[in-house]
């Protein structure tokens, strides 16, 4: 994607750059947004925070859906 990024920068035409990559206009222009101005390194460590992110919302969702489970076991009356 940084390569991708770079020949941009580097004043080659976007349409040339997506036929050779083969990607859409759409997603470069997606990535130019997300990781443009970024070297290799920051974006490498934007993933792995946003990976980390989403195990610890998935982590949040299931405890989420233990306590209503427990909440709706207590509230019945036996």
């Amino acid at each position: 994607m940084i390569g991708v990024l770079k020949e941009s920068e580097a004043g080659a035409k976007t349409d040339d750059i997506c036929r050779r990559h083969g990607i859409s206009s759409a997603t470069f222009y997606t990535w130019r947004k997300k990781y443009g101005g970024m070297d290799a390194s920051e974006a490498r460590r934007l993933r792995e925070l946003e990976a980390e992110n989403a195990k610890l919302k998935r982590i949040v969702a299931d405890q989420m859906l233990d306590m209503t489970s427990m909440k709706e076991l207590l509230a019945k009356n036996w």
